[in-house]
């Protein structure tokens, strides 16, 4: 049977709509029970009862919760295109859906992210268009990629279980992406109340960031009786926190610097002087050098805070995730076919956005996606998050990312060897794990 490009992209995303109601029930599904990082056992399974329904084969267990398949393409495997959801959850107790141990709650948009991978799949499966493919395609549901309890994480470290805090730098290192040639993503956002309906934006880069552990210690005395025969941690936390706020001023606005620190323990009883004061933070920024320049001047800071007070410090500094940079030939292949979605109205390129994902460590080794898609109320990571356009947040996506893969591997992959063709990496994969560990210490 002889069928076109367009034909094709027809059938997948014709294959996805009739599926609605299975992908918007698997998206409820795992909302309903939301799972920390590296403890995604419930969601896991979830996902390989869906790759099982679809007949579709899966290796599981990666990077203790991952599960990862492949869809091999009829006419060869020249190319392999991952289409990546993340398994976890945030921390957000104060949402009515947290769970109510936890406190995690996916308005973080990763059961959204799942459910279009599956969509992806079943659209591919359901219309035979792996036939007409001269490619892979790997759905990938990928762990932790919320940069959350960071002394849980460092435990697991220190056990041998994982090597990395971030789910993507873990499977990176496990040469679980070493048979995958570029990856695409979405990332659920908020919309302004005043617009009617969603968007799609494309993602052009975003900040990295280095973990930081900080323990101050100083000397338990009687708050009130004897508070000179004590060395007050608390102070020295406040000292430090003061002495960063201090060299703002001095981080250039080009860098979109960001220090936000908590105390996960600031104190063990009020009428004793603290003596054992533990923080956790993130040193945020756009690029590279200048993360690691204001990484090294923050921890002098820190440091200078336990020196004020003659307490003690230790500042451990974990690796982070870098900065993302997007492909733009992949970015302009999803954003044509997002316009022929929903209009070209409705589709446009972001300007830098200040958080962080680990899919930038995946950039700086191949081509990544990972467009904004604008099907929420209320504040991404926030007690008000909710979905109101399950259209935009849970079938557009899944038929933007299959038109892209058809455009990429039909026609014996043109498009995926034009791509790659120009195509360098910021990093090679051995620079990058290089460049990560020399953060551990």
């Amino acid at each position: 049977m002889t069928i076109t490009k367009d034909q094709l992209k027809a059938k997948v995303c014709n294959a996805i709509a009739s599926h609605k109601s299975d992908i918007i029930r698997l998206a409820k599904d795992i909302w309903a029970e939301p799972e920390l990082g590296y403890k995604e056992a419930k969601t896991a399974k979830k996902v390989e009862a869906a790759f099982s329904a679809l007949g579709v084969n899966y290796r599981n267990q990666l990077a203790l919760t991952g599960v990862k398949a492949r869809l091999k393409g009829g006419k060869g495997s020249k190319h392999s295109i991952a289409v990546i959801g993340e398994l976890d959850a945030i921390i957000c107790a104060e949402h009515p859906d947290a769970d109510d141990l936890t406190g995690a709650a996916h308005c973080c948009g990763h059961n959204a992210q799942i459910a279009n991978m599956m969509a992806v799949t079943i659209g591919l499966v359901k219309s035979g268009a792996m036939e007409y493919l001269a490619g892979d395609v790997v759905p990938f549901a990928v762990p932790a990629e919320e940069y959350v309890e960071l002394a849980y994480r460092n435990k697991l470290i220190e056990q041998g279980k994982i090597s990395f805090i971030g789910g993507k730098p873990e499977l990176i290192s496990l040469g679980e992406f070493d048979d995958v040639d570029m990856a695409m993503q979405i990332h659920l956002t908020s919309v302004k109340p005043e617009r009617d309906n969603g968007f799609i934006e494309m993602s052009t880069t975003t900040n990295g960031f280095v973990g930081k552990l900080i323990n101050y210690k100083g000397k338990s005395s009687h708050a009130a009786a004897a508070p000179h025969m004590g060395v007050n941690a608390l102070n020295a936390a406040m000292m430090g926190i003061m002495g960063v706020n201090a060299i703002r001023e001095t981080f250039k606005e080009k860098d979109y610097i960001r220090f936000h620190p908590i105390i996960t323990q600031g104190g063990d009883l009020v009428n004793v002087t603290p003596s054992d004061v533990r923080m956790e933070s993130y040193v945020r920024a756009s690029n590279v050098p200048a993360m690691i320049d204001a990484n090294e001047r923050i921890t002098r800071a820190l440091v200078a805070g336990a020196m004020s007070v003659g307490a003690e410090v230790e500042v451990k500094d974990l690796p982070g995730y870098l900065p993302l940079y997007n492909n733009d030939k992949l970015n302009d292949l999803l954003q044509q076919n997002a316009h022929d979605l929903i209009g070209e109205e409705n589709v446009w390129v972001a300007e830098h956005m200040t958080g962080s994902t680990d899919t930038g460590d995946l950039s700086h080794i191949m081509p990544v996606s990972h467009p904004w898609i604008g099907a929420i109320r209320g504040g991404l990571h926030g007690k008000d998050y909710v979905v109101f356009d399950d259209d935009m947040a849970y079938i557009r996506p899944a038929q933007m990312m299959a038109m892209t893969i058809i455009d990429l591997l039909f026609d014996d992959a043109t498009g995926a060897e034009t791509l790659m063709a120009s195509y360098k990496p910021l990093m090679s994969k051995e620079e990058y794990l290089s460049f990560i560990r020399s953060f551990k210490n």
